[in-house]
C-alpha cells in the first residue's frame, strides 16, 4: 500500500529494465500519433495518473501539458455524468475497453459533446489511452437538421395552403392534408398520380412550361387548373422550387378559385359603379387631398354650374368658404374620421349660392376621396319656412289666454300651454303624464263621446263640461277641438267660463228684479187702496154682526196682513229706500236679531248657539236692512229645523277687511241645483212661500257690496254665510 501511494505521488517511477524499455517503445509510438491526430488524447499509467497528453487535449481542457500531468483519471471523469462514472471502472476492468458518447461539462461551465474511448493497452505495462473526440459541432448540425426536418413536417402537415412533392417525372411523392382535403382525394390516391394527370388536359401546355422553367431557373410560379375527385375544376396558384430534399420538387398550391370569383365580381362591381357613377341623379366627385377634382359625373356639371371638362381639374375648395368655422370643422372631421355627412353653402361660378348636402368617404378609390352631393337649397328654404311657421305656432300656442292641449289618436297628451295649467290648476308635467280620458268624469262621459264622434265626422266639434279641481273647486269649461291641426294630432281649446256664466246668471237675476220692481210698483199701488177698504169694512162687519164669527174674521185679518206684508216687500224692490249707512258693530246687530226671534224659536223648541270672535272690525251698513236680512235667513232656519234642534250662529272674520255671519241649521239640506236658484223671484222651497224674502235679502247685501254664499248637504243641513265689507 505504501509502495502504491508513493508511486501515485510522482509521474516518474522506477520500473524494471525490461518494463522500462517496453514502456519507452510504446511511448515513442504514441508521441508520433499524438502529433498527427486532432482528437484529444490523454495517457494514464496503471495507477490512473496522467503520464502524457497531446496538444488537442490541452486545447480541449484549456490547460498546459504540465498542468494536465498533475491530474489523475478521476479528475477527468468528474466532467461526465455520474452514471457514466459508475459504469467506467467495471467495464475497463473486465474488458480493458470503455466507450461513451454524450455531454461533458468542463470546469469553465462549457458543455461539450464528445466521443470518449478508454483502452488499456497492455496488462504488463498497464498504460491506459483515453481519446476525447469533440463532436459538438457535428451534433449541433444533426440537431439543426432534425429540427429543420421536424419544422418542415409541421409546416407541411399544418399549412392552410396545399403542399405537394413530386419527382423529376412528375410522380407525386407526398401531399399534405390541406391539398388532399381540397381535392377530395386520400393521400394514397394522390400518390398514384402524376402532376399532368391532375391538371385539366387543355392546360397541359402550362405543365410543360413549368418543367422548362424549373430546369432553367430552379423555381417557377403560376396558376394551374386542377381537376377534383368529383370532376370539378379548381384554380390553384402555385410556387415550385427544385431540390427541396432528395432531388425532389415542392409546390405550394393555393386555391384561388374564390379569388378569381371575387375578381370577376369586382369587375362586375366596377362596371356597375361606372354605370351608377355616370347615370346618377346626384353629383359625384372623386378628388384628392389637395382638393383637385379627378373625375365627375354629368350630374356634377349641373350642380356646380360648370361644363364637365372645366369641372374636372378644378379645385373643390374654391366652391366653399374655407375660412368659415363650419367649413373648417367639416374638413377637420373628414380628415380625422375618414368620412363625413353634412351640409354647407357652396359658391357657384355664376354667383349663385347653393346649399348642398354631401356624404364623403376618404381614400375609398385608390387612395382618392369620393363625395356625393345633393342640392337641398329648395328643401332648406321650405324647412326654414316650416321652422318659422312652427315658431309662430309655438308663440301663439304658448301666448294664448285660452287653454290649449295637443293630443294624438290614442288620447295621449303631447303638449299643453301655461293657460291650461292655470285652468286645471296642475303643472305641465302632471298633465302630460296622463291621457285625456283621465280628466273626463263619468258625468261628462256622454258629452265627450258625442264630441269625439262629431270630430271624426266633421273634423271639429265643441261643447261644455264641468271640471272639479284638486281642491274641489267646480269650473265650467267650454271647449272646441280641431282634427289634424298637425298630422295625426288634435288640438283642443279650453276656456274657463265659470265667471262668465255667473255674470250671465247675475244679469238674468238683475233683469228679473227689474221686471219684478216695475210690476211691484204698479201692483202695490193698485192693491193697497182696495186693501184699505177691505180692512175697514171687515172691522165694521165684525162690530155689527151679533153672532160669534171671530174665527173667520181672524183668518180674514191674518190673510189681509200677509197680503200687506207681500206688498211691503214689493215696494222694497220697486223703489229705493231712504237708508242711512253708519259704522256698526255687526255682532250687536246679530244679538238684537236673535233676541227678537228667540221667543219664536222657543215655541218650536229650538235653541240658538251664538259664537262671536273677539276684536271684529266695524261694518259700514244700514242696521235695519241688515237686521231684515238676518230675520229672513233665521226665520227660514227655524222653519226647516225640527223640534229640539239647534241653530248655530257665528260671527267671525276670515278674509282681510270682511266680516262673516254664518247661520247653520239642522234641516234636511238641499241639492246643488236648488242652491243655484236661491234669490230668484218667486222661487221658494216652502209650501206657502213667495220667494221674495231671500230675493230682497240678496238685493240688500248686494247694495252693501257684500255677498251671500250657501253650502248644503243632504241630511246634514244648510249654512248661509252673509259676508260684508268692513
Amino acid at each position: 500500500m505504501q509502495k502504491k501511494g508513493a508511486m501515485s505521488m510522482s509521474p516518474h517511477r522506477e520500473l524494471t529494465s525490461e518494463a522500462a524499455q517496453k514502456q519507452q517503445g510504446e511511448l515513442q509510438q504514441l508521441r508520433a500519433i499524438f502529433n498527427d491526430v486532432l482528437d484529444a488524447i490523454v495517457v494514464f499509467d496503471e495507477y490512473f495518473q496522467v503520464i502524457n497528453a497531446n496538444e488537442s487535449a490541452c486545447g480541449l481542457f484549456e490547460k498546459t501539458k504540465d498542468e494536465l500531468l498533475t491530474h489523475q483519471m478521476k479528475d477527468f471523469l468528474m466532467y461526465f455524468p455520474y452514471d457514466m462514472i459508475e459504469a467506467y471502472y467495471p467495464a475497463l476492468l473486465e474488458e480493458s475497453y470503455f466507450k461513451y458518447e454524450g455531454a461533458m461539462t468542463l470546469r469553465s461551465g462549457m458543455m461539450k459533446h464528445v466521443e470518449f474511448t478508454s483502452h488499456k493497452h497492455s496488462h504488463m505495462s498497464g498504460i491506459i489511452v483515453c481519446t476525447f473526440r469533440d463532436i459538438t459541432q457535428h451534433k449541433m448540425m444533426e440537431n439543426e437538421r432534425f429540427i429543420s426536418h421536424h419544422m418542415f413536417m409541421d409546416v407541411f402537415n399544418e399549412a392552410v395552403d396545399g403542399i405537394v412533392i413530386f419527382d423529376r417525372t412528375g410522380q407525386l411523392i407526398d401531399a399534405n392534408p390541406s391539398f388532399c382535403e381540397r381535392l377530395n382525394y386520400t393521400r394514397a390516391q394522390l400518390l398514384t398520380k402524376t402532376l399532368e394527370e391532375l391538371v385539366e388536359p387543355t392546360y397541359h401546355y402550362k405543365v410543360k412550361k413549368l418543367w422548362r422553367t424549373l430546369h432553367q431557373e430552379g423555381k417557377t410560379s403560376g396558376e394551374l387548373p386542377i381537376r377534383l375527385e368529383n370532376g370539378d375544376v379548381t384554380f390553384f396558384e402555385f410556387t415550385t422550387t427544385a431540390n427541396i430534399y432528395s432531388q425532389y420538387y415542392m409546390s405550394i398550391m393555393r386555391d384561388v378559385t374564390e379569388k378569381r370569383l371575387m375578381e370577376q365580381q369586382l369587375l362586375r362591381s366596377e362596371k356597375n359603379f361606372r354605370a351608377i357613377f355616370e347615370n346618377a341623379i346626384e353629383a359625384i366627385l372623386i378628388w384628392r387631398d389637395d382638393g383637385e377634382i379627378l373625375n365627375a359625373n354629368l350630374a356634377s356639371s349641373r350642380t356646380f354650374e360648370l361644363p364637365l371638362n372645366k369641372l374636372i381639374g378644378s379645385n373643390l375648395y374654391t366652391f366653399i368658404d374655407t375660412k368659415s368655422f363650419s367649413a373648417l370643422k367639416v374638413l377637420q372631421t373628414f380628415q380625422t374620421k375618414g368620412e363625413i355627412r353634412n351640409q354647407l353653402p357652396f359658391y357657384m361660378p355664376n354667383g349663385e349660392i347653393k346649399q348642398l348636402e354631401f356624404t364623403g368617404k376618404k381614400g375609398i378609390i385608390e387612395g382618392d376621396h369620393l363625395t356625393i352631393f345633393r342640392n337641398i337649397s329648395e328643401r332648406t328654404k321650405i324647412e326654414q319656412e316650416l321652422r318659422n311657421n312652427e315658431e309662430k305656432f309655438r308663440q301663439i300656442f304658448n301666448g294664448s289666454i285660452d287653454g290649449l292641449v295637443l293630443w294624438d289618436g290614442k288620447r295621449n297628451i303631447i303638449d299643453v300651454n301655461s293657460s291650461l295649467c292655470d285652468i286645471l290648476e296642475l303643472s305641465k308635467e302632471e298633465i302630460c303624464a296622463h291621457s285625456m280620458k283621465d280628466f273626463i268624469s263619468s258625468a261628462n262621459l256622454d258629452v265627450v263621446i258625442e264630441h269625439k264622434e262629431t270630430i271624426e265626422q266633421k273634423g271639429e266639434a265643441e261643447g261644455e263640461i264641468t271640471y272639479v279641481t284638486g281642491n274641489e273647486k267646480v269650473k265650467n269649461i267650454e271647449f272646441s277641438t280641431k282634427k289634424d291641426i298637425l298630422p295625426g294630432l288634435y288640438m283642443t281649446l279650453l276656456r274657463d267660463v265659470t265667471e262668465r256664466n255667473q255674470m250671465q246668471e247675475q244679469i238674468r237675476k238683475s233683469d228679473t228684479l227689474q221686471v219684478v220692481g216695475q210690476l211691484a210698483a204698479g201692483i202695490a199701488h193698485e192693491i193697497r187702496n182696495p186693501m184699505t177698504a177691505l180692512k175697514g169694512f171687515v172691522q165694521l162687519l165684525e162690530s155689527s154682526i151679533q153672532e160669534d164669527h171671530s174665527l173667520y174674521f181672524d183668518i180674514i185679518k191674518s190673510e189681509l196682513k200677509r197680503i200687506e206684508t207681500i206688498i211691503t216687500e214689493f215696494l222694497v224692490l220697486a223703489k229705493p229706500q231712504a237708508v242711512k249707512f253708519e259704522k256698526k258693530n255687526l255682532a250687536a246687530v246679530v244679538k238684537e236679531t236673535i233676541d227678537l226671534l228667540n221667543a219664536q224659536a222657543l215655541l218650536e223648541n229650538i235653541q240658538f248657539e251664538l259664537s262671536v270672535s273677539p276684536q271684529l272690525p266695524m261694518v259700514y251698513c244700514e242696521p235695519n236692512q241688515i237686521k231684515q236680512v238676518l230675520i229672513n235667513v233665521i226665520k227660514n232656519a227655524i222653519e226647516v229645523t225640527s223640534n229640539g234642534g239647534r241653530i248655530i250662529v257665528e260671527v267671525y272674520s276670515t278674509e282681510p277687511h270682511y266680516v262673516t255671519v254664518s247661520i247653520r241649521d239642522q234641516g234636511d239640506g238641499m241639492p246643488e241645483e236648488r242652491i243655484k236658484r236661491l234669490g230668484e223671484p218667486f222661487y221658494t222651497t216652502k209650501e206657502k212661500g213667495t220667494g221674495l224674502g231671500l230675493m230682497v235679502s240678496y238685493k240688500i247685501i248686494e247694495e252693501h257690496k257684500g255677498r251671500i254664499e250657501v253650502e248644503s248637504k243632504i241630511g246634514e243641513g244648510t249654512a248661509f254665510h252673509v259676508i260684508l265689507p268692513a
